[in-house]
């Protein structure tokens, strides 16, 4: 039986993926701007939760999107729900990985630093994913993926383009492997700034919390 995709902006995703355990498709979205009355799509979202997320967001229940998206008590419930997190984001604009990891570390960096919390770790940590996107090159399709376990303090950056090549932030210590792999330490500010980058640009931004 083949199983119904969700169109995100003419973007398929899957409504369920499996990474340790099954994630449903919460919420999803577009970045885009708009220049001269011109829209100007850049990326498809997908953000994918435990079902049992749900538990910690009932008082936003029935809230529609444009709502949550600038509700910072609904974001902090959520990025400190004790439950996996993941992110698909597809390429609709080719762009540089230079380009793409500048934007998600200025995005990054100034929430940190509006809350008194960018620090030399959190630095550090910034630099290694601007350097890894720094090679890279998206052309439409693209996907990337951020992958935040339940309690940990590892994330997970997965760039996949096209069908053949795939590269990684994950576990550091494997100089010469055919995958990239870097470890990158994101706190749970770092998560709520990946799943709130581009706030500004998001459109259609939808949460599920039936």
């Amino acid at each position: 039986m083949t199983t119904e995709m969700v169109m995100v902006d003419e973007v398929p995703f899957p409504p369920q993926i499996t990474t340790t355990k099954p994630l449903s498709l919460l919420g999803h979205g577009i970045t885009d701007i708009e220049i001269h009355f011109l829209q100007i799509k850049f990326t498809a979202i997908g953000v994918y939760l435990e079902p049992e997320v749900v538990g910690h967001l009932q008082q936003w229940k029935g809230k529609p999107g444009n709502v949550l998206a600038e509700d910072d008590d609904f974001f902090e419930a959520l990025i400190n729900a004790p439950v996996e997190k993941f992110l698909r984001v597809v390429v609709i604009k080719e762009i540089k990985g230079s380009q793409y990891g500048v934007q998600l570390e200025s995005a990054v960096r100034d929430r940190l630093a509006a809350d008194d919390k960018y620090e030399e770790e959190e630095e550090e940590a910034l630099e290694k994913v601007v350097e890894f996107f720094q090679s890279k090159y998206f052309k439409k399709d693209s996907v990337i993926t951020f992958h935040f376990p339940a309690n940990s303090a590892i994330a997970e950056f997965l760039c996949m383009f096209g069908c053949a090549q795939t590269d990684y932030i994950h576990d550091g210590g494997k100089g010469g492997s055919k995958n990239q792999s870097r470890e990158c330490k994101c706190g749970r500010d770092d998560q709520e700034m990946v799943l709130r980058r581009n706030k500004g640009s998001v459109c259609n931004y939808h949460f599920l919390l039936s």
